[in-house]
């Protein structure tokens, strides 16, 4: 039975990845932002911690929370969307919203439990987006995409301070959560039974990458 941490795990992805995960078995520590969603995933059978991702306040108890464990697989869900296209500059508080949910929280996280993947022989991975590609820019969801980018950019440097983890980036595809929308063309269940099988087959090697959930590995840095 593996340990998995699901940081972010309310609703979307994050809850589908809990109940999949509780459903082969393996025991689940999900985070949820506000204390009214902790009764539905605990519901589901997983252990549940209240960390705002967005606040490093909330964040920074986040190790003494995990004493003790030693973590299989930590999933950084947690992410906010800001559709605004390249043009229409965003106000300080949408900005603060977009990049302390979609980075910050992560840099915040990272160096907590860090050690407790890595006595694990364990992995951590990101939620990142196709949308974080430079080479596939364009002037859509900006901000959003600017987020994605430097999240990448902290998944490629945490590996040079990590170099025995194995530490992804992840692309769930467009899906059909709250945030993706009902036109989105990957179901929930395609995107979490994708990433779940694309995480089994992750190779120390492939640290520093963009693995989608169809299998699909786009290097972030140089190897």
């Amino acid at each position: 039975m593996a340990l998995i941490l699901i940081l972010g795990a309310s609703r979307g992805l994050g809850k589908a990845l809990t109940q999949a995960y509780l459903a082969q078995g393996d025991r689940v520590i999900a985070t949820v932002r506000k204390a009214e969603d902790m009764a539905a995933v605990q519901a589901l059978g997983a252990q549940v911690l209240q960390v705002n991702l967005a606040d490093p306040a909330s964040v920074s108890g986040l190790a003494w929370q995990l004493d003790g464990e030693s973590i299989d697989l930590a999933l950084y869900v947690a992410g906010v969307w800001d559709g605004h296209a390249a043009g229409v500059p965003p106000t300080l508080p949408q900005f603060d919203a977009v990049m302390h949910s979609n980075v910050l929280g992560f840099m915040q996280a990272l160096p907590q439990i860090a050690p407790m993947v890595q006595e694990a022989g364990g992995v951590i991975a990101a939620f990142s987006s196709e949308m974080s590609l430079l080479a596939t820019a364009d002037e859509s969801a900006w901000l959003y995409r600017v987020s994605k980018a430097a999240l990448n950019m902290a998944v490629a440097s945490a590996c040079q301070q990590w170099p025995g983890l194995t530490l992804l980036a992840l692309d769930p595809g467009w899906t059909q959560t709250e945030m993706g929308g009902a036109a989105a063309p990957v179901t929930v269940e395609q995107s979490v039974q994708g990433l779940m099988q694309a995480l089994q087959q992750v190779r120390p090697e492939d640290r520093g990458s963009l693995l989608r959930y169809d299998g699909t590995i786009t290097r972030l840095m140089n190897a």
